[in-house]
């Protein structure tokens, strides 16, 4: 009587997981043992789905096991690999588990580049390796009882995790056989089997009838409620996977319910009550009965049965000899109670007991962003303290340059050149000078170029691909049922439309370089001169020996000298801004850990205050000392202006001196500016690198998707009914009298043959029907005579001494044997033949001899023999034709 159903697995197509996981390491992680170890977790991930997969696994628990370790690691590699259509793009293939297609077109499948239905998919498996494992145990001992209600428990509890999760995992419609219907009616069937199970153990175990009886309609409750599912949905009947699921579950229902009613009966006989006695008997044998005429060929019932009908046949003797007790109406019993021991079993990760993350030591990718957005913050941060010190570095050097010191206070003989300027001529010679400026700006060009380059032939990428797309769409219409490419690639589009911006901001940056460098260009080539030919491009003056010595200009050597100070101090600290490094992932982890998420703004901007608070307040602190030492300088150079001699020529040279400094100044700020910008255009290539690789991989990706999408749709239409059927000849068309039948004005495609419950022998042909009138003149006639035909007709005339057979009196086609035809094709397409077109009688040539079933006379003599075996007629003699 145990019968137990199991679910067929469902098959995958070969992916390699290890490159695109390895590429993505690469990128995200600096080299080093980490990326070195990431990697080979990710060829051992590769491994691990191909022992899980790509093989028949055999009914056995290490198999399941291989599959909950594979299904554990995909749960735990989900939050540590952006997996999209448009990040790591890995395209899932499977076949649907009960669609099994047709002979031309192929199983149907689903194609996605999504985690959660590659997850879905192998927790289906599992749930059907599952049932597999459960329907072989051997339910005579306890352990093969214990093993298989925990598997059928575990397989309903699968189940039912994928119709809760299957719609939010796949974003689309799924295949039929992971659809919220489907394995909603696979769980209820595992469910019920599982309750079977305890029911065999309770039996076996020789518990008390009450609460067998209770757990016995519980599992005919679970067995009617997966049956009503599975006739009530419109997807399932179809499949033939279930039609052999329906006449299972409709007879474990009856086997259940008479199972209770059985042992409820005995309860009652123990209580005296045999009226119920007989009649709960009584129901139990009716629903033995239809199970044993219904569903005989799937289920054998004849012990249950025999055991019902010996109890019912020693309770009625019983009751109509001594008890006579009234037989209660159907209607009129208790209804048993119910007992559930079973419950799905929740998928709780891990779900192996041997499970071993490989990716143990990369940090989920949550924490990977929020470490992202706090570097980013980081970085703001000090490019912010940087930049107020750089800044207030460049007015300090302004100032200097305006007041003319501290050439000013160091010229004293008129005619030589200072010691400041001659400091700064020699750093600007061993910089290289202006060949350096000039290289560094003939250099950036061909970096701009090259980016713009790499730029474009990543868009052109995406362009191809969406206008490939486009035209797909535009040809299969609904058919083509994929992601738009114009949908996604708007990440990718924004993030070239950024690198676009960032470039021409690039090229703004680069024009205002050139424009600075033209302007002082002339005065920092004078720097790059020899001592000699800068003196003589000073203009000389009459010396101011006389200040030489005085307090103010002590003051002002004082004040420059504690500038000087600042400035080295302020270079220190931007040294150790730069750095100073702290990693935030432990710190995330811990949050992740307790709260399940991570408010990084709050955590990041608190840690950023406790590293950077001390140094901020020294960088204000280091502005705030300069602006107080430049407006003393500047009190102190007023001084030194009104005991200074001025005269033209004092004020030409001080001009001179200047802009020497000025041009000093803006070499060191050119320099600094066109290394940056080197270094900036250098960088932006291998950020442009990834952005181009990115592109490349996820057309490749949509590629592959296409050409399989497109190879899943020339099977669809191989599957559609044929082309329409032939239409027939004018002369064939044409009726008796003249006049046409009108036509279809649409063609009518061939029929498919529907796949019933069970195969069915094709039908005997009809036995051929020759009237009377007919045969007679046939058999009559000379063989030199033609038979009248009884109406005319629009073929041509036969030929003399061919009998012509009646109209309607024959079949129009031969009657041979019938062809096998097959789901999705048309079989042979028979056209009918015209009668008066041979003169051999076609449509019976091939007709095997039978006696003519017109009406005889008593007393009549039958027709003649045939002159040859297999002719219904005379034989008549043949007419070569000319």
């Amino acid at each position: 009587m145990t019968n137990f159903i199991s679910v067929q697995l469902k098959k995958a197509s070969e992916v390699d997981l290890a490159k695109p996981l390895c590429k993505f390491i690469q990128q995200s992680y600096p080299g080093g043992d980490a990326q070195a170890e990431h990697c080979r977790a990710a060829e051992e991930l590769s491994k691990l789905r191909k022992s899980a997969l790509g093989r028949p696994l055999d009914k056995h628990e290490s198999a399941l096991e291989t599959l909950l370790r594979y299904y554990d690691q995909l749960c735990s590699i989900e939050p540590k690999f952006p997996f999209s259509e448009n990040q790591v793009c890995v395209t899932f293939t499977w076949k649907d588990a009960f669609d099994k297609g047709s002979l031309f077109g192929g199983s149907a499948k689903l194609a996605l580049a999504s985690l959660g239905y590659e997850k879905t998919c192998v927790l289906f498996n599992c749930g059907a390796l599952a049932s597999q494992i459960a329907a072989e145990q051997n339910l005579d001992n306890d352990e093969g009882l214990k093993a298989a209600a925990k598997h059928y428990q575990f397989a309903s509890g699968a189940f039912q995790h994928i119709k809760d999760t299957v719609l939010s995992a796949l974003n689309r419609e799924p295949t039929v056989d992971i659809s919220p219907d489907t394995v909603g009616t696979l769980s209820l069937i595992m469910l019920a089997q599982a309750q079977e199970v305890f029911f065999l153990k309770a039996t076996r175990d020789k518990m008390k009838d009450a609460i067998i009886a209770k757990l016995a309609n519980q599992a005919a409750d679970y067995y009617g409620d997966a049956y009503k599912q599975c006739q009530y949905k419109d997807t399932l009947p179809k499949y033939f996977y279930f039609q052999e699921v329906f006449p299972v579950l409709a007879a474990k229902h009856c086997i259940m319910q008479a199972n209770a009613e059985y042992h409820q009966s005995i309860l009652a006989k123990q209580q005296k009550r045999f009226g119920e006695e007989i009649g709960r008997l009584q129901h139990a044998a009716d629903l033995v009965k239809t199970v044993s005429s219904r569903y005989d060929e799937y289920i054998n019932v004849k012990d249950l049965v025999d055991k019902i009908n010996r109890a019912l046949t020693a309770a009625k003797k019983d009751n109509d000899f001594i008890y006579h007790d009234r037989v209660p109406d159907l209607k009129d019993l208790e209804s048993i109670g119910k007992a559930s021991l079973v419950k799905s079993t929740p998928v709780v990760v891990p779900l192996s007991q041997k499970f071993t993350d490989l990716f143990e030591k990369m940090v989920p990718l949550q924490v990977q962003q929020s470490v992202s957005v706090y570097n980013q913050r980081k970085a703001d941060l000090v490019n912010r303290l940087i930049a107020q010190m750089r800044e207030a570095t460049n007015l300090a050097n302004g100032v200097l340059a305006s007041l003319n010191l501290p050439a000013a206070i160091e010229d004293v003989s008129g005619d030589t050149v200072p010691q400041s300027i001659l400091n700064k001529s020699k750093s600007v010679i061993e910089q290289g000078g202006i060949q350096t400026v000039d290289q560094l700006i003939k250099d950036l060009p061909e970096l701009l170029q090259r980016n713009k380059e790499i730029l474009d032939e990543s868009l052109r990428l995406l362009d191809e691909e969406e206008n490939t797309d486009n035209d797909l769409r535009t040809k299969f219409k609904e058919r083509w049922q994929r992601t738009p490419s114009n949908e996604l690639y708007k990440p990718l589009r924004a993030e070239g439309t950024n690198y676009q911006s960032i470039l021409n901001k690039a090229v703004q940056a680069d024009g205002q370089v050139k424009e600075r460098y033209q302007a002082h260009r002339d005065t920092i080539a004078l720097l790059c001169k020899p001592e000699s030919e800068l003196n003589a491009a000073i203009p000389s003056a009459n010396p101011a020996k006389t200040l030489q010595g005085s307090e103010v200009v002590n003051v002002l050597r004082t004040l420059l000298a504690n500038l000087d100070e600042v400035k080295k101090e302020r270079e220190q600290l931007e040294n150790d801004l730069k750095s100073v490094n702290f990693d935030m992932t432990s710190k995330f982890l811990t949050a992740l850990a307790q709260d399940g998420a991570i408010n990084e703004e709050a955590i990041s901007v608190t840690e950023l205050d406790r590293i950077y608070g001390s140094y901020t307040q020294k960088v204000q602190e280091s502005l705030k000392k300069q602006e107080e030492l430049l407006k003393n300088i500047q009190n102190a150079h007023q001084e030194f202006s009104k005991m200074k001699q001025s005269n033209n020529e004092s004020n030409l040279r001080e001009e001179v001196l200047k802009n020497l400094a000025v041009a000093n100044d803006n070499f060191v700020e050119l320099v600094a500016n066109l290394k940056e910008g080197t270094k900036f255009y250098n960088e932006l290539t291998e950020i442009l690198l990834k952005f181009q690789n990115k592109c490349s991989d996820i057309v490749f990706a949509r590629k592959t998707e296409r050409d399989e999408l497109l190879k899943d749709l020339q099977q669809s239409i191989a599957r559609e009914p044929s082309a329409p059927a032939i239409p027939l000849p004018t002369y064939q068309a044409t009726s008796a009298g003249g006049a046409k039948p009108a036509a279809s004005s649409t063609p009518t495609p061939a029929p498919r043959t529907m796949v019933g419950t069970k195969p069915q022998p094709p039908a005997r042909p009809p036995p051929p029907v020759i009237s009377a009138s007919s045969s007679s003149s046939s058999a009559s006639a000379p063989s030199g005579t033609a038979a009248a035909p009884a109406a005319p007709a629009p073929s041509p005339t036969p030929p003399p001494g061919a009998s012509a057979p009646a109209a309607g009196t024959a079949p129009s086609q031969a009657q041979g044997p019938p062809y096998p035809t097959y789901p999705g094709y048309p079989g042979y397409c028979q056209m009918p033949m015209p009668m008066g077109y041979n003169p051999y009688m076609y449509g019976q040539y091939n007709l095997p001899y039978a006696p003519s079933p017109v009406y005889q006379p008593p007393g009549q003599a039958p027709y003649p023999a045939p002159q040859q075996p297999g002719y219904p007629f005379p034989q008549q003699p043949y007419y070569s034709q000319q």
